[in-house]
């Protein structure tokens, strides 16, 4: 009995691997099918090379880009990546997500300028975040989030001196944002945070100091009464940020 159960196993296995190799297969062909295309040419080959493109972002954001940048669609600068993903005109957001969230060059440079697009300058941290957040789909790794939550943080600060004495005050902030969002929206968080101990949590993260209780009471309630759009609320639910 127990070696019949193995074999069906083997078996079962056997059968999503070849499921796979079909899809890769698939896949490597599409892309294969866009590296044979020539570039340049007339107004209609350079629609079809900017539509190629995109369509190839979808499938691999590196070899998306490099093909916008060969066909002369993109120029490529840091600059001119980050406003395309800004504008994300035909891009998945996951995979705007994916780009930004790679530890290399030039992805972290294009991070920062992709951050600097946004005019946060009097703009409350809730509607900054649903800005920024809204344009992509944060990925699910712990590092990824903490890295493009930081240049959010940088740039937002930068941009509200007055409110936020340190970068790490907005920082610490937007990730209890979203940790609020994950108890408030998440139906298997049990324990709802309530607007008191959202408050206290933040207590003293102003440089040791407190950020006024109205801004934070503001938070929550705009939290409640709406979620953040496009956060992966794996990571903060399973209590990696904790």
């Amino acid at each position: 009995w127990y070696q019949r159960r193995v074999r069906r196993k083997k078996a079962l296995v056997k059968r999503e691997l070849n499921v796979l190799d079909q899809e890769l297969a698939r896949i490597n062909q599409e892309l294969s099918k866009f590296d044979s295309r020539p570039t340049g040419g007339s107004t209609n080959e350079k629609t079809l090379d900017d539509v190629h493109g995109r369509q190839k972002f979808n499938v691999d954001p590196k070899k998306g880009i490099e093909s916008l940048v060969s066909s002369g669609i993109l120029n490529d600068t840091p600059e001119d990546i980050a406003n395309l993903l800004y504008k994300g005109e035909k891009l998945n957001k996951t995979k705007i997500g994916e780009y930004l969230g790679e530890n290399r060059e030039p992805n972290l440079t294009v991070l920062r300028r992709f951050v600097e697009r946004f005019e946060f300058a009097k703009m409350d941290i809730v509607t900054a975040l649903r800005a920024f957040l809204g344009k992509f789909r944060l990925p699910g790794e712990a590092q990824k989030i903490d890295r493009m939550m930081e240049e959010f943080a940088v740039v937002y600060c930068e941009a509200n001196s007055t409110v936020y004495s340190k970068s790490d005050t907005c920082y610490v902030l937007a990730f209890s944002i979203i940790m609020l969002n994950t108890s408030l929206h998440n139906p298997s968080v049990k324990d709802k945070l309530t607007a008191d101990q959202f408050v206290k949590m933040n207590n003293g993260i102003n440089d040791g100091g407190d950020l006024p209780a109205q801004l934070l009471i503001n938070a929550y309630h705009s939290i409640k009464s709406l979620p953040v759009l496009c956060v992966d609320t794996t990571a903060f639910s399973e209590g990696r940020f904790s």
